[in-house]
């Protein structure tokens, strides 16, 4: 009988090894791939959202239970203007803690909602509404956007760093004229496209230049 001792046959000995080295690669290889998704997780966070439209106050633009998605980073490079559809924080809502942001998780509490709306006024602009018709520094402005026009009048001068938004359900939403004036500070991004159901995605144009009739 031949002797099979590892003393005496090298290669048993050698084996052990490569098999240790291949459980360490893969872990290494699921600690590297899981490492890889959290950072993409944290910076697809960083640049843009995901929200869900609750309600009633955007239609006909917008649909309830429809998806959204949003850059956080159009007015890091841009400026605000007339007619985009914006996510935000209403001033009646305090602030939301920067791991919650990060993590997109805005709507997790009964204290806490985000709101969508329609920038209808900048800095310095003077806003008056009445007769149905929405007048931006005298100037009325035509919405093709709009459920119906709104049956309120007020007039309002929106001071700097604020926003004055409005939804396009005129007549049933909570919005500046009810409410106030936005902070600038409080705008979370942008709205850029539905993306859910797949059937309603379309691009949300900036504004349709909220055209003022000449």
């Amino acid at each position: 009988m031949s002797d099979i001792s590892p003393e005496n046959n090298p290669q048993l000995i050698q084996e052990a090894p490569a098999v240790q080295h291949s459980w360490k690669n893969l872990v290494q290889e699921v600690l590297e791939t899981l490492g890889l998704a959290v950072l993409l997780f944290l910076v697809i966070n960083i640049i843009s959202a995901r929200v869900r439209v609750d309600g009633f106050s955007m239609r006909p633009t917008l649909e309830d239970g429809e998806f959204v998605l949003i850059s956080r980073l159009a007015y890091q490079f841009g400026n605000f203007q007339h007619g985009d559809i914006i996510v935000f924080r209403p001033p009646m809502y305090p602030e939301a803690s920067f791991f919650r942001r990060l993590l997109g998780l805005p709507n997790i509490s009964d204290d806490y909602e985000d709101y969508i709306k329609r920038i209808i006024g900048l800095p310095g602009d003077t806003i008056k509404i009445g007769g149905g018709v929405v007048r931006v520094n005298g100037v009325p402005v035509t919405e093709p956007y709009i459920a119906t026009p709104p049956n309120y009048s007020g007039q309002w001068t929106v001071p700097a760093g604020n926003l004055f938004v409005l939804g396009d359900n005129r007549n049933n939403s909570a919005d500046s004229h009810a409410w106030g004036f936005l902070p600038e500070k409080n705008v979370l991004g942008k709205a850029l496209v539905v993306y859910w159901p797949f059937a309603d995605w379309k691009v949300l144009k900036s504004n349709l230049a909220v055209p003022y009739a000449q």
